[in-house]
């Protein structure tokens, strides 16, 4: 491979947090009795359930990596396992947290949120994290990658309780380029089955001003994600950015997002995307 094409530059997103967070805040302290209780399109969870959600899942966090605190859990061989494990701790959280008065969450949320920015903001980024991003097919990364994947976490589900009540305001290039960043680098590991010829390109574009154009490089028997276009392009897959997230987090059903999604080439290849699921869970 043409060493000037390169691979793709560590995501660094820990000055966004404060920001995201506030965001947060104020978006939960704005909603109204009846917004907490509305529908999201997470299929068994309303506002409060998303809301519970995020303050269990930033203190848990907060105990295991920074605290060096584990609980007794089951022996975790493989991504099911790790996948059942993990929904089985969100829907006890969400039981849990879901019962305290708007008030208290907000208050703890605001208290979690400060305490893990700070932890995430003490790290080496290049240092090896405390979990691997299982989606992306890793079990040992960088900080920084890890780092990303909660921004993705928080911004997806914050986002989840904006489309519920109807509140834009986080789908900024600035916020939400970082988290498309971050689901792509899943590519690779989703297409390691799929076969091509050595050389062949398959580029992947999320469309809209928070998007950007990622390339996908058949190198020997494996795919490799890289910075620049290099090689024989077989097919090109664009996805608009409102669905693009949806589609990385089990948001949208397979039907609906292909509706949106225009492919060139090789459309099998360039399809395979739509079962890409950059989330544990």
């Amino acid at each position: 491979m043409n060493a000037n094409v390169g691979s793709l530059k560590p995501i660094i997103t820990t000055h966004l947090f404060p920001k995201l967070e506030r965001l947060l805040v104020e978006l939960l302290r704005s909603l109204k009795p009846v917004e907490w209780e509305q529908q999201t399109i997470a299929p068994r969870w309303r506002v409060k359930d998303v809301a519970a959600h995020l303050l269990d899942t930033q203190l848990r966090g907060l105990s295991i990596a920074r605290d060096a605190y584990s609980p007794e859990g089951p022996t975790i061989r493989t991504h099911e396992e790790l996948a059942a494990f993990i929904n089985r701790l969100n829907q006890e959280g969400v039981v849990i947290y879901r019962r305290l008065s708007p008030s208290v969450l907000i208050s703890l949320m605001e208290f979690a949120s400060e305490q893990s920015w700070r932890y995430h903001e003490s790290l080496d980024p290049f240092a090896v994290a405390c979990f691997g991003v299982s989606w992306a097919g890793e079990e040992k990364s960088a900080n920084w990658f890890n780092t990303a994947r909660e921004f993705t976490e928080r911004w997806h589900h914050q986002q989840q309780i904006r489309l519920a009540v109807d509140k834009p305001g986080i789908m900024t290039r600035e916020l939400y380029h970082p988290v498309l960043d971050c689901f792509m680098r899943a590519l690779p590991f989703r297409y390691r089955a799929v076969t091509a010829e050595p050389g062949a390109l398959a580029q992947f574009n999320i469309s809209g001003e928070c998007g950007g154009s990622w390339y996908l490089h058949r190198d020997a028997e494996v795919w490799k994600l890289i910075g620049a276009p290099f090689g024989k392009k077989i097919s090109e897959t664009t996805i608009p950015q409102e669905i693009a997230w949806r589609i990385f987090t089990k948001g949208i059903d397979r039907d609906s997002a292909r509706a949106g999604v225009r492919v060139s080439g090789d459309t099998a290849l360039g399809l395979h995307i739509l079962g890409m699921i950059s989330i544990v869970g």
